[in-house]
């Protein structure tokens, strides 16, 4: 099968100077598509006042290609990329509640939460929260050995992404005012450049 029809999951991060008003225009991006977004984060990046969305969705990368290149037209977006999950280092964190009586008395869930790399984060006399970190096929193996002690509640964060080969946006930027002409050359030169100096 051709790799390009094929769906599977796509990282896609995006720099942008600001987030305000963005979310939404990201938003309509997607819906106008039809497209599910599995997992959304945003949070500051490595260059001071520039920002990092990082979006999950499942898609071929035909598609995930054209909504980059649509991402990247709005005003405040620097950069897009996007990356398959082989190509990135990614994380999401999860908490459970659980009550704090079965805890006690199962022995073996406390070994079971050690296993998992889980931790108590609140300790109260009615339930214990425990955290993790990992995949999500690992954060939903747990949810579904809780399930049969009582598991009160359950979520999961958003993902958290690096790219592999990456030297960060930081390094881009540098390069870009290294390259960038002096104002006696014609504009397009920069624009041939431009591709070079932003590609990953």
């Amino acid at each position: 099968m051709d790799s390009n029809i094929e769906k599977k999951e796509y990282n896609i991060t995006v720099y942008t100077e600001n987030q305000i008003g963005l979310l939404n225009r990201i938003a309509i991006i997607f819906s106008r598509r039809k497209l599910n977004v599995e997992s959304l984060n945003t949070s500051p990046s490595e260059v001071e006042s520039i920002h990092r969305f990082n979006i999950v969705i499942n898609e071929t990368e035909d598609v995930v290609k054209k909504v980059a290149r649509q991402l990247e037209k709005q005003v405040e977006v620097l950069k897009v990329y996007f990356n398959t999950n082989e190509d990135v280092i990614w994380q999401e964190l999860a908490l459970y509640k659980v009550p704090t009586d079965i805890i006690a008395e199962h022995v073996s869930v406390e070994r079971l939460l050690r296993e998992y790399g889980a931790r108590a984060v609140v300790i109260r006399k009615d339930y214990t929260v425990f955290e993790t970190t990992g995949h999500r096929e690992e954060t939903d193996a747990l949810v579904e050995v809780l399930q049969q002690y009582g598991l009160i509640e359950f979520v999961r964060s958003a993902r958290v992404a690096i790219i592999k080969d990456s030297d960060g946006f930081h390094a881009k930027l540098r390069e870009f005012e290294r390259l960038e002409p002096g104002e006696d050359v014609i504009e397009n030169e920069y624009l041939n450049k431009g591709q070079k100096v932003f590609t990953m």
